[in-house]
């Protein structure tokens, strides 16, 4: 059986998705102040795109979402991420997500409901426009982190993103570089960068009205 309060963050979110999304609004809410420039050979007219997946779903009575670290193996590594990435040829974003969130922690395709999109956001260091695909299980997925690609698995409440006291200045190591990033903190995890601007997205949606 579903929770009333899952069922109520489900609905609040499926009346936001209807209505323009915040978008830049939201994101400036968590840009970094220093967030690189785009690559050679890169720009926003020669992006690539990458889909990640916003997934929702009932843990202990409460709606969460589900986060990675990314391992040593990887680029970004220690970075917090959605489930994600390329989104390969002949693919949609929403195909992408569901696919790279199978391989990453093994959550299940049919498992999973798409809602829609969030706003797509370009990440310069990266070169990649990301789309965020919001999509929700009713139960809460076995999940398992792929061992090259997923250091462990962070199985955040939205609470804590909608909560008076979510955003704070942190500080963050990139490269050589110690700089003070807007981020949420969780379990002594800082979550910033890309991923926090998609999150403060889907936080706006869930704490606007829907009269």
């Amino acid at each position: 059986m579903v929770h009333a309060a899952f069922v109520q963050v489900v609905e609040r979110l499926i009346a936001a998705l209807r209505q323009p999304l915040p978008g830049p609004a939201a994101h400036a809410r968590m840009l970094p102040r220093a967030r690189g420039e785009w690559p050679a050979g890169s720009g926003p007219d020669r992006v690539r795109h990458a889909a990640g997946l916003v997934l929702l779903y009932p843990k202990d009575d409460t709606a969460h979402v589900v986060l990675t670290v990314r391992s040593s193996r990887v680029r970004h590594a220690g970075q917090v991420s959605l489930p994600g990435g390329v989104i390969e040829p002949g693919e949609t974003p929403e195909q992408a997500a569901v696919r790279e969130a199978s391989e990453e922690i093994a959550c299940a395709a049919e498992a999973v409901r798409v809602l829609g999109r969030l706003s797509p956001l370009d990440i310069p260091v990266s070169g990649f426009r990301l789309h965020p695909v919001v999509g929700i299980a009713t139960e809460r997925p076995i999940f398992r982190a792929a061992d090259d690609e997923v250091d462990r698995i962070i199985e955040l409440p939205v609470r804590t993103l909608t909560s008076r006291d979510a955003v704070a200045l942190h500080p963050v190591i990139r490269g050589d570089l110690t700089l003070l990033a807007p981020g949420f903190a969780f379990g002594g995890t800082i979550i910033w960068g890309a991923t926090a601007m998609v999150l403060a997205e889907l936080a706006a949606l869930l704490s606007q009205r829907n009269d």
